[in-house]
């Protein structure tokens, strides 16, 4: 499961769309996007209620506390909406100790309310946490002890009699129209895959439940199954986090495959490198690099898996010993190849793109003074190995072969002998 945040605008429009079509629950909320493309009058000519009603506006950047952080305006017409944004639309903001321009925004109608609801659901491999309270918004978290909670194990089905501990204590007159609309929400949430749904407020207009503030992850692991249900859906990346050109590249590689092709720089000046097949690897090789205290030296977390063609693999090695090489500065470098022990994947032909890609960049290699370390197990590994092996006397590189003999965290503690090694 890979949780992705998505912005409230598409949560709210998922909500909506699959809520009717599940549990016969017409939701009536409207919402409009505004980024810096937006032209005002085509937007009001496709939601004309714009101009009609007042108006609420705040960022849709995947932060909370919108309220408290003064970016939330009240009761505007449409001119006062657009006004409020061209001043913040690219504004750097700081929220959580992370700073990014804000480039995205959520109008809503303004809705005149009196009573505010908490619901949260939540997903882990056991089941679902789900989560309501009477004293939902801004103050939810000092009212946390007022929050009712049930888990629903993943065999378990949820219905009235399992949902009424959380609003037993509601009046009777909507306790009823509550408990049908977390049924219904909870059916959507399935459905579509979300990992997890929360609205801190949603109200009551005309009796009617109606989610004034939301957010929402989906298992973008499902997208191959739901594509159609989720629609144009948009995974923003965390605010704050910007993508340079090297990770550009293996992001847009990655949502063109079927396999899993991961790249995060975490220091461009750091000394110990990876190139890591396999997501569980991947891990175990950046943690043990940070358990033996040279996490500064990390240079980066790399995953790939799902068995990518050659093609794939030498554009993503082209890359990735880009970032390896970058600047050499006389001092020892080392790259982790390899992972764990493959259950389907060929690792002599995933290896033929990165050994393409090795003798692309060997003057670099030489330059930044790499040694390598390969270890790798499963399909047709021993002639991945072999190449490998006979790639390092022809270039004239340090590179050193294992198989499943050796552990992944002694080839770690190698790489990091040989870079705080004398030169």
């Amino acid at each position: 499961m890979a949780r992705k945040k998505i912005r409230e605008y598409d949560s709210k429009r998922l909500l909506k769309e699959h809520l009717k079509r599940l549990a016969g629950i017409d939701l009536q909320i409207l919402s409009a996007q505004i980024t810096e493309s937006t032209d005002f009058k085509k937007l009001v000519d496709q939601e004309p209620w714009l101009s009609s009603m007042k108006l609420v506006v705040k960022p849709d950047m995947l932060f909370g506390k919108r309220g408290k952080s003064g970016l939330v305006a009240l009761k505007l017409d449409l001119a006062e909406v657009a006004e409020f944004v061209k001043k913040r639309l690219g504004v750097e903001v700081e929220m959580g100790g992370c700073k990014a321009p804000i480039t995205t925004f959520i109008v809503e109608p303004f809705i005149p309310h009196e009573e505010e609801y908490y619901l949260s659901i939540v997903s882990d491999r056991l089941g679902c946490t789900i989560s309501f309270s009477e004293c939902g918004g801004i103050e939810i978290e000092e009212n946390w002890e007022k929050v009712k909670t049930i888990f629903l194990p993943a065999d378990k089905s949820l219905s009235l009699d399992t949902v009424a501990p959380l609003i037993a204590t509601l009046p009777l007159e909507v306790r009823g129209k509550i408990g049908n609309f977390i049924n219904g929400v909870f059916t959507v949430f399935q459905d579509l895959d979300f990992t997890f749904l929360e609205m801190n407020p949603f109200t009551l207009v005309n009796g009617e439940p109606y989610p004034l503030d939301m957010r929402g992850e989906l298992d973008d692991t499902a997208a191959f199954k739901n594509f159609k249900k989720w629609g144009q859906i948009e995974f923003p990346l965390p605010f704050g986090r910007v993508l340079n050109p090297a990770e550009s590249f293996i992001h847009e590689l990655d949502e063109k495959t079927s396999a899993s092709l991961k790249f995060t720089i975490l220091n461009p000046k750091g000394r110990i490198w990876t190139m890591v097949a396999g997501g569980g690897a991947s891990v175990i090789y950046a943690d043990t690099v940070g358990d033996l205290g040279f996490a500064g030296e990390l240079g980066n977390y790399a995953e790939y898996s799902g068995a990518p063609n050659e093609e794939e693999v030498l554009q993503y090695a082209r890359v990735v010993l880009d970032c390896v090489t970058a600047d050499p500065d006389g001092r020892k470098r080392a790259l982790l190849i390899g992972g764990g022990i493959a259950n389907f994947t060929d690792v002599a032909a995933t290896f033929n793109g990165i050994i393409r890609a090795l003798r692309e960049k060997e003057s670099k290699l030489q330059a930044a003074r790499v040694h390598i370390y390969v270890r790798r197990g499963g399909p047709n590994y021993q002639t991945g190995l072999a190449k490998m092996r006979a790639l390092g006397a022809e270039l004239g590189v340090p590179i050193e072969v294992y198989g499943p003999e050796a552990t992944m965290t002694g080839i770690c503690k190698q790489a990091i002998d040989c870079v705080m090694a004398a030169a």
